[in-house]
């Protein structure tokens, strides 16, 4: 029996580690094409072993140093605040419409689906943003787009207080003379550390990964976000490799690192999403086990 446990057990940790390896090789794959020289790379193709390393691509960005510290201030900023009031939001619209004994939660359950049926298009939502809040060029104009409540994760938190959290410890808190604000601050919100960290991370990655709004709201580059900047540095280089240029201009767009740019811009936008998974993976678990209900 023991031997059949352990064979079991042998077994599921090798299938975890070939899924761990299949995860962690396109970061890795992504990594070595960053320094791999562009030449090999056009040659050769993507390697994990190359036989040329070159940091020409960083140091070409590294030319642009200013403006993605700047930017990466600008996304780090619109998305800790977005990602903080954002998921305060959800939960405190969330949680009134999971209780039974809410007025309306039906129609504002309602209200809150019907929005991920429909939109207002693009050429509206800009004419609303710049001409009746005019945040054209300014700092809200990448953080109130995302920061106005998401249907899809109220709707999901709603669920989790209905299912998740128990009615009879919400009474428990009541007949000890708990309040609402109370009982929700120091019953609810602890038993609800796996959808906040769920949701939070949702919005971390949503906030960090726009560009979008910076590409129709920003034209100031001193606002530029982090991954519209290099978006725009993509575009610049692949302008300059299609434009008809002779001499030695023609020589230095030829030179220019064109896929291994391509890689490192990547891996400059995912490293503080990998510092950050950590740290939410940690209130995945601690909500997990304060969410045990005692008998």
């Amino acid at each position: 029996m023991a031997r059949k446990q352990n064979a079991s057990q042998w077994a599921l940790h090798i299938i975890f580690i070939i899924l761990t390896a299949a995860s962690l090789l396109p970061f890795l794959l992504l990594v070595t094409a960053s320094i791999t020289d562009e030449n090999e790379i056009i040659r050769s193709g993507y390697s994990f072993f190359p036989k040329h390393i070159s940091f020409a691509s960083y140091l070409y960005l590294f030319n642009e140093a200013e403006a993605i510290v700047r930017a990466y201030g600008i996304s780090i900023l619109v998305t800790v605040s977005g990602t903080i009031v954002g998921l305060a939001m959800t939960i405190l619209f969330a949680y009134p419409i999971s209780r039974r004994d809410m007025p309306f939660r039906n129609s504002l359950s309602f209200y809150v689906f019907f929005t991920l049926l429909f939109n207002g298009g693009l050429v509206p939502t800009y004419l609303v943003y710049t001409q009746l809040f005019d945040l054209k060029n300014t700092i809200f104009a990448l953080l109130l787009p995302y920061l106005l409540l998401n249907g899809f994760y109220v709707l999901v938190t709603k669920t989790f207080f209905t299912n998740s959290i128990p009615v009879p410890v919400i009474e428990s808190a009541y007949m000890d003379g708990a309040g609402e604000f109370r009982t929700f601050f120091q019953i609810v919100m602890p038993l609800s550390l796996p959808i906040m960290a769920t949701i939070g991370l949702f919005q971390v990655i949503h906030y960090w990964n726009d560009w979008f709004n910076g590409l129709i709201f920003i034209t100031d580059s001193k606002l530029y976000s982090l991954q519209f900047l290099l978006n725009k540095i993509l575009l610049d280089i692949q302008f300059l490799n299609s434009s008809d240029l002779g001499g030695n201009q023609a020589e230095m767009i030829a030179s220019l690192p064109k896929e291994g740019v391509r890689m490192a811009m990547a891996v400059i936008g995912i490293i503080p999403l990998l510092v950050a998974y950590p740290f939410f993976q940690k209130y995945f678990v601690k909500g997990l086990t304060i969410g045990a209900v005692k008998g």
